[in-house]
């Protein structure tokens, strides 16, 4: 590393990384609001007596409206100063958390759980281009990486909580009865969320942004106390030079994304957000437990293996926060997406091998006179793949409202339990130290300033509609292909991303934004 290189990073010292962590902890949130929901599924599934699609619209409705929010939170960003849009989501979060607590019913807790979404939405996109904004180029990778750290410690967070809260209820804590142990799962978040309001209050507005509006003196003090005298005035004068050559500063809308010399970073972003989610990780995040169980893991232990994802997940984001500034971008997102595509792969073969059986236990236990005695037939017969038996099931007139066909499945399967474990956290740790925390840093890197609010603001809606869809459809999936099939589908996603960003990637390691604005235009042929 250059020794000026050095030098800024050192300058700024502690108030650089308590700043970004202080808007990172809008990745908290994010993380927590999101995958709390997963230790829920399967208690709304049953108090609401839910079918596949309305189960999945209860999870990723909160995706929908932050894919909304995505869409119109960098120009936002640029009208009220980005701090404003995350102040705005903090107390977003702390009305949806309160919300989810007190929903009298499912129309109730999905228009919670949409507030939160909201806010979801505005600290995904602004939260990291804050950070890159604000960062000395030396350390913008671990900076912003950040963010991807706090979101994944919210995950985890979210499943240790769940599972703490399922250990504590009807015991040593009367007040967390079992019938409303989602309700406190859901309301929790009011903590950290009240906790996120109160230090937005002294983080500083980016100089970036106050440069665009006009606010120089402001800028350049907070330029100076980042990285120093000397280092403050150059990258103040950079940025000068680099507002005054695209329209004098001019903050750009969506149309602006269409010009050639956009080109080829929109489709190497739009590549990242796409497969980062189309290869399932918020269908394992959000319905860990869920998977778990349906693999033949008890309730209890499948909460606990939850609690190993965030666990394992936390430890990889760990890994390439100390490796992103160090080995670079692209060697870390290749062996990411190989990763992730051969433990998918690993998980549909474990799938296609398991067997299927109805127990005697299994049908005794079913209450339902009439659909115990429809069940009896099935109770000598083995069934080679999940979607035989779902047939089967549904040939008796046994749907899932409730979720009976699923638990029927879970006890009537047969598998490898460590290959499923194994595939899982495989999968996540490679996510982890890949398109995890490399996405975002790319979206903040890849886009010139003028346009950065809204490009993000795009990308990531393609982001987030594409975590909608997988969310929403996994349950439905899973009934009507199977579990092998759909990890399949995912591992495939992996092995065709891989082949088009390896052709077409940059490496933007070390370099300032301003540099790396020169260098891309000069690539798209501009």
């Amino acid at each position: 590393m250059p020794a000026e290189h050095t030098r800024a990073a050192n300058a700024g010292g502690a108030y650089i990384w308590l700043t970004s962590l202080s808007a990172a902890l809008g990745g908290f949130l994010m993380g927590f609001d999101a995958s709390v929901i997963s230790g829920v599924v399967g208690f709304i599934e049953d108090e609401f007596r839910l079918n596949e699609l309305q189960l999945g619209w209860a999870v990723a409705s909160l995706t929908l409206t932050s894919t909304l929010a995505m869409l119109g939170a960098g120009p936002l960003s640029n009208r009220i100063g980005r701090v404003g849009v995350l102040r705005a989501a903090a107390l977003l979060f702390l009305f949806s958390a309160f919300g989810c607590a007190v929903a009298p019913g499912y129309s109730w807790l999905v228009l919670a759980r949409m507030v939160g979404g909201f806010a979801v939405g505005a600290a995904l996109i602004v939260a990291p281009m804050y950070i890159a904004e604000v960062a000395p180029a030396a350390i913008r990778g671990r900076l912003v990486s950040l963010n991807q750290l706090n979101i994944v410690i919210g995950i985890s967070a979210a499943f240790f909580s769940n599972y703490l809260l399922l250990q504590w209820s009807g015991s040593d804590f009367p007040l967390i009865r079992p019938e409303h142990l989602w309700r406190w799962m859901l309301g929790v978040e009011s903590l950290p969320a009240l906790l996120y309001l109160i230090a937005l209050q002294w983080v500083p507005e980016s100089p970036r942004w106050l440069q665009l509006r006009g606010r120089d003196d402001e800028a350049l003090d907070i330029l100076v106390r980042i990285n120093g005298a000397d280092n403050g005035k150059r990258e103040h004068e950079a940025i000068q030079a680099s507002l005054a050559a695209e329209e004098a500063g001019a903050p750009a809308g969506f149309a602006e994304l269409l010009r050639p010399h956009l080109r080829l970073v929109l489709l190497i972003a739009l590549t990242i957000g796409i497969v980062q989610q189309a290869t399932g990780i918020n269908a394992v995040f959000f319905y860990a437990p869920m998977i778990f169980e349906q693999s033949g893991f008890g309730n209890d232990a499948a909460f606990l293996q939850a609690v190993l994802v965030g666990l394992v997940n936390l430890l990889f984001t760990v890994v390439a926060i100390l490796c992103i500034d160090r080995l670079g971008r692209k060697p870390l997102l290749f062996t990411g997406l190989a990763g992730i595509a051969v433990f998918m792969l690993l998980l549909s073969w474990t799938f296609n091998q398991a067997t299927y059986q109805l127990s005697e236990d299994s049908i005794a236990a079913v209450a339902d006179v009439e659909i115990r005695s429809a069940l009896e037939p099935l109770g000598d017969q083995r069934f080679d793949s999940e979607n035989e038996l779902r047939e089967a099931l549904g040939d008796a007139g046994i749907g899932d409202e409730g979720g009976l066909e699923s638990q029927l499945v879970a006890e009537a399967i047969s598998v490898d339990t460590t290959l499923v474990l194994v595939g899982i956290l495989g999968f996540v740790a490679c996510f982890a130290f890949s398109t995890g925390p490399i996405m975002w840093v790319l979206f903040a890197e890849l886009f010139p300033n003028y346009v950065r609010a809204a490009a993000i603001s795009f990308v990531g809606l393609v982001n987030s509609g594409v975590s909608f869809l997988v969310q929403v459809l996994f349950p439905w999936e899973l009934a009507t292909f199977g579990s092998s099939l759909t990890f399949l589908i995912y591992g495939l996603v992996a092995i065709a991303g891989l082949a088009m960003l390896v052709r077409i990637m940059p490496e933007t390691r070390g370099k300032s934004l301003e540099e790396l604005e020169q260098t891309l235009a000069a690539r798209s042929g501009t």
